[in-house]
């Protein structure tokens, strides 16, 4: 089943040696409000308008040697946007799967072999 919804350019995620640094370097060199740094300094984010900007560590078990293959649900409902995704020429690196924040995250590579990770909306906590 085809459809015309396209996933939104929400957030670009930056994967750096030091989240905390990079989230007050970036907020002080573009004047960006910081909107989340959690406390184990894993994730933190700026404000910048209709796309966040998110940094999480280089090095986690997330990002190292990312391998496998993303897996048809066999749902029959709309089609997601990874799977667009690889349709469309992205290689798929890791298939979907739930966050302990309440996001579904997966993974697949560009046409220049960069990571690019896909998430499901979560409403920022309160």
């Amino acid at each position: 089943m085809a459809t015309n919804q396209k996933p939104v350019f929400g957030y670009v995620v930056v994967y750096v040696k030091d989240v905390a640094a990079s989230v007050a370097f970036y907020g002080k060199a573009f004047g960006y409000d910081v909107r989340r740094l959690d406390e184990s300094h894993r994730w933190g984010e700026l404000e910048t308008g209709n796309t966040t900007i998110a940094f999480t560590p280089i090095h986690q078990h997330e990002t190292d040697n990312l391998t496998g293959a993303v897996h048809n649900s066999g749902s029959g409902g709309e089609r997601p946007p990874m799977e667009r995704a690889v349709e469309n020429g992205a290689v798929a690196v890791r298939e979907p799967e739930g966050k302990e924040w309440g996001q579904k995250v997966g993974y697949v590579r560009d046409i220049d072999g960069n990571v690019v990770r896909m998430g499901s909306h979560v409403k920022p906590p309160k």
